[in-house]
C-alpha cells in the first residue's frame, strides 16, 4: 500500500508552525502538519488551508445517511466479502512510510511540463506546479503525487510520477478546481482508476484532530465491474458479473452497527463512514481505507478498525449522472 518519504520531526514541527501563522510561502508536506481545519462543527465543509475541498454541494461532501439502498447492495457486499480480507483496515498510520502524501505550494510555484504515457489522451496537459523533491507514494507502482496550489485552490494529481534525466513523466494526470463541481469527461481516468480526485477521500490527521471528518472516504476493492457509476467517470474493472460493485460505488456503514466500543480516531472514522460513506476508487487490496501518514495517529486505535466486518456495510443507490461535466447543485436524483 502507499508509502511516503520521512521528514525529520523537528523540521515537520517548524513547518507546521509556519503554516499555522501563514508565514511560509515555501512548499509544505502533509506529514504531521496541523493544517487549518474547520471548527468542530458537523455541518462545516472540509477544507485545506484557506481552500474548500470542493463545494458543500459536491458528492464528496454530501451526507448520505438517509440515502436509499442500491437494489444490489447485498450482492455487492457479498462479492467484496468473498475475498481473503473480510474487514476494513487503515492503509496509513504513524509509520511515516505508510500513507499517501501531498504537498501544499504557493501560487508562485513555477509550473513545469509533464510527459504523459499510456493515458496521455485522458490527461490534463498542465503544466504542473511540482516543487523540488515532492513526496511521492513509493510502496507500489502507483507512485501517486498530489500537489495543492493553496493560493489558487487548484488540485494537481499524477499517477506513476517519475523524474527522469529529461524531466517528469507520468502515466496520467488530472487537475481539479477545488471551488468547483466540474467533473472529468465521461470515460476519462484521472490519477485514480475511478476518474475521481484522490485528495478529498484521504483520511487526514488534521481533520480527525478536530473531532470529525466531513467528507466521504476512499476505499479499494479486490474486484469491480467493468462499469462506473456517478460520480466516478472511469473503470478499470474487467468483469461483467453484475454481482460485483461498479467503480464509484458508495459504501455506508450501517446505522445499526454499534460503534460505542470504539474510541478516538477509529470512532471518528466510523462516524464518517455512517454519514458520508466511502467511494470504491481503485482496484487493490480489499477494503483498505486511504489516508496520510502522521506521527500523531494512534495506531492502536486504527488497528481496531480490523474488527469491523464488510458485512457491517451496505451500498447506497447512486445518483443519476448530470448530462454535462458541471455537476448541478440540486437535490439528489437517484437511479431507478
Amino acid at each position: 500500500m502507499p508509502r511516503l518519504r520521512m521528514i525529520p520531526g523537528a523540521l515537520a514541527c517548524c513547518v507546521a508552525a509556519l503554516t499555522l501563522l501563514g508565514a511560509s510561502s515555501a512548499p509544505t508536506t502533509s506529514q504531521g502538519l496541523a493544517v487549518n481545519a474547520p471548527p468542530n462543527n458537523s455541518d462545516a465543509a472540509a477544507v485545506i488551508g484557506a481552500c474548500p475541498v470542493f463545494p458543500s454541494t459536491n458528492e464528496w461532501n454530501r451526507d448520505i445517511s438517509a440515502d436509499p439502498l442500491d437494489p444490489r447492495s447485498a450482492a455487492y457486499i457479498g462479492s467484496l466479502n468473498s475475498g481473503t480480507e473480510k474487514t476494513i483496515r487503515a492503509a496509513f498510520g504513524n509509520d511515516l512510510t505508510y500513507g499517501i502524501p501531498y504537498v501544499l505550494v504557493p501560487g508562485s510555484q513555477p509550473k513545469i511540463s509533464v510527459k504523459f504515457g499510456i493515458y496521455a489522451t485522458q490527461s490534463d496537459p498542465g503544466p504542473y506546479p511540482i516543487p523540488a523533491n515532492p513526496p511521492i507514494e513509493t510502496s507500489n507502482t502507483d507512485r501517486h503525487m498530489i500537489v495543492i496550489d493553496k493560493d489558487r485552490c487548484k488540485l494537481y494529481e499524477l499517477y506513476q510520477a517519475v523524474l527522469t534525466s529529461t524531466g517528469w513523466t507520468a502515466s496520467s494526470g488530472a487537475i481539479f478546481d477545488l471551488t468547483s463541481n466540474t467533473l472529468r469527461p465521461a470515460g476519462w481516468t484521472s490519477a485514480d482508476a475511478a476518474g475521481l480526485p484522490i485528495f478529498p477521500g484521504l483520511i487526514r490527521y488534521d481533520e480527525a484532530a478536530t473531532g470529525a471528518i466531513r467528507h466521504a472516504l476512499r476505499i479499494t476493492a479486490w474486484r469491480v465491474q467493468n462499469k462506473y457509476v456517478y460520480p466516478a467517470r472511469h473503470s478499470t474493472g474487467s468483469y461483467t458479473d453484475l454481482n460485483l460493485p461498479p467503480m464509484g460505488s458508495r459504501l455506508r456503514l450501517k446505522a445499526s452497527f454499534d460503534i460505542s466500543k470504539y474510541t478516538g480516531h477509529a470512532k471518528i472514522i466510523l462516524t464518517a463512514l455512517k454519514r458520508y460513506g466511502a467511494f470504491i476508487a481503485d482496484v487493490g487490496s480489499n477494503s483498505h481505507l486511504t489516508g496520510m501518514a502522521s506521527p500523531l495517529w494512534n495506531r492502536a486505535e486504527l488497528e481496531t478498525l480490523r474488527n469491523v466486518p464488510l458485512t457491517a456495510f451496505e451500498v447506497v443507490k447512486p445518483r443519476i449522472a448530470p448530462t454535462t461535466t458541471t455537476a448541478p447543485s440540486i437535490a439528489p436524483t437517484f437511479q431507478p
